[in-house]
């Protein structure tokens, strides 16, 4: 998956002054590359010992609708805050630059017990850590964490208990 670097772009000072952007959204510009990438997300054993997927606000919802498709797993969807009707769980998390929050819908986990996170990019955690917090509230197992790029400088691994696959790290 090397050719991923390749495809990868990366932007200085975005969102903000000091800041190294990868955008991974080439990588869908390229569908062989891109089927090639699902196949293998989705035949790790942390998707494959899921009961379903939560995918992370917004690009992870790329990835996530794909690797439950091709796993045959049922996708929940971590979202920001107002996009999500019934009863929901929010917490909020810091990022690198900013606060934000997620939220599920209580419902959707229901009949579920152990769910593997997918996002596009791991950096410094607190995205994946808001989830973690989000299912531990709602007393769900997690099998571990699927992303595509994982900026190691950023050590996010050591902020995480749980098995994390990346595909890339920059």
């Amino acid at each position: 998956m090397e050719i991923l670097k390749k495809i990868i772009t990366s932007y200085e000072n975005f969102p903000e002054k000091g800041i190294l952007f990868r955008d991974i959204l080439p990588i869908l510009t390229e569908p062989q590359i891109f089927s090639e990438l699902i196949k293998k997300m989705s035949s790790s054993p942390i998707i494959k010992d899921a009961d379903a997927l939560v995918a992370i606000d917004a690009r992870g919802f790329l990835f996530g609708s794909a690797i439950a498709l091709t796993s045959s797993k049922p996708l929940i969807v971590a979202r920001k805050p107002g996009k999500l009707p019934g009863e929901l769980l929010e917490k909020t998390y810091e990022l690198e630059y900013a606060k934000n929050s997620l939220v599920i819908q209580t419902e959707s986990v229901k009949k579920y017990n152990e769910f593997a996170i997918i996002d596009d990019l791991l950096a410094t955690g607190g995205t994946v850590n808001c989830v973690i917090d989000l299912l531990s509230e709602l007393k769900k197992n997690i099998t571990g964490i699927s992303v595509v790029v994982e900026l190691k400088d950023l050590n996010a691994r050591s902020k995480i208990s749980y098995p994390i696959n990346s595909q890339i790290t920059f």
